[in-house]
């Protein structure tokens, strides 16, 4: 069995992990720590846990543990790590932004890989440490790698992408709060969202001499979970070609799926899928690409993640449903 320890144990990516952890065959959560909710129930935090999981949080961490998931929030992990130590084999996926960037990918010693496996696959089985994506980033990244890969990236691409209200983190804010969220919409660091770094480096990856823009509206949501991504740029190849890129690029790819047809949020939300729709007017391409913020976006990804590197089938303990109502 792999033995989990779980950090920042009451947040929504946490509370994501443990729900999909808790039924993975070859999982055995060790710990789920959290210093300001020590001795508490999970369910204290995690209301849909009760009756499904008798454990508390602890303030007590288990430094042999097999994989670590921080769940720390942007910026913190670097310094969780700089005061406690673990084992030589324990494995660290950071749901975090510390180490996504290449230029922050070393740190004390340590190579954090860029966990998007649809893009860095044979990097991740190897890896000790990985940097999971970010949600807008992996919803973007997905939608566009293909065309990156064929060298099909030359103009600015017009990005419109509306996320779920847990995007923003358990913490309540003026922008979180439920009266004001709902029945309302905003955009938010337009042309300056901090996913437009990560997206950057991996379309360079396969694609070294794109260097226009990518101009994206990220959009505040009334609903609490999903990512609603629409994309378009010109491209010259017809329909047909471009399809078949795509499901080239993703054949090996069990959780993403290319389509024509029209996709609406709900079919992907509460699993790890990502559904990428293609569609074509004049020598503009449009292309949508859904995904949930808080499975592929997050926690399921960084399962994913986890499997790989531990020689699993990616998709273990990840057969998830969407729930079409």
């Amino acid at each position: 069995m792999i033995n989990v320890g779980i950090i920042g144990g009451s947040g929504y990516t946490a509370g994501e992990l443990i729900r999909i952890l808790m039924y993975h065959p070859n999982v055995n959560i060790d710990f789920v720590y959290s210093t300001t909710n020590a001795g508490k129930p999970l369910h204290v935090a995690h209301h849909d846990l009760l009756g499904d999981i008798e454990m508390d949080f602890t303030d007590v961490l288990n430094p042999d543990v097999n994989v670590l998931f921080l769940c720390l929030g942007h910026g913190r992990s670097i310094s969780f790590l700089k005061e406690n130590e673990f084992a030589g084999h324990t494995k660290i996926i950071d749901l975090g932004n510390d180490f996504r960037l290449n230029k922050d990918a070393n740190f004390d010693g340590k190579e954090f890989i860029y966990g998007l496996p649809e893009l860095n696959k044979t990097a991740i089985k190897k890896a000790q440490f990985i940097a999971n994506p970010g949600c807008f980033a992996t919803a973007i990244q997905l939608a566009l790698l293909p065309l990156a890969k064929n060298e099909l990236l030359n103009n600015d691409v017009h990005i419109n992408a509306i996320t779920g209200s847990t995007g923003a983190g358990v913490n309540p804010s003026e922008t979180t709060h439920f009266s004001w969220r709902l029945s309302n919409m905003s955009h938010y660091k337009a042309f300056d969202h901090q996913h437009l770094g990560e997206i950057n480096q991996s379309i360079n990856q396969l694609q070294a001499d794109y260097s226009n823009e990518l101009l994206f509206i990220p959009n505040r949501g009334d609903f609490a979970r999903g990512i609603f991504a629409t994309l378009y740029t010109t491209v010259e190849e017809s329909l047909d070609e471009i399809v078949t890129k795509y499901e080239d690029f993703y054949k090996n790819e069990p959780f993403v799926t290319v389509t024509t047809t029209n996709i609406n949020m709900k079919q992907v939300v509460q699993t790890n899928k990502c559904i990428i729709s293609l569609t074509k007017s004049g020598n503009r391409i449009l292309i949508t690409s859904i995904i949930d913020n808080l499975t592929k976006g997050a926690s399921g990804q960084a399962i994913q993640n986890m499997n790989l590197m531990f020689g699993l089938p990616e998709t273990t303990g990840l057969h998830l449903k969407p729930s079409g109502f």
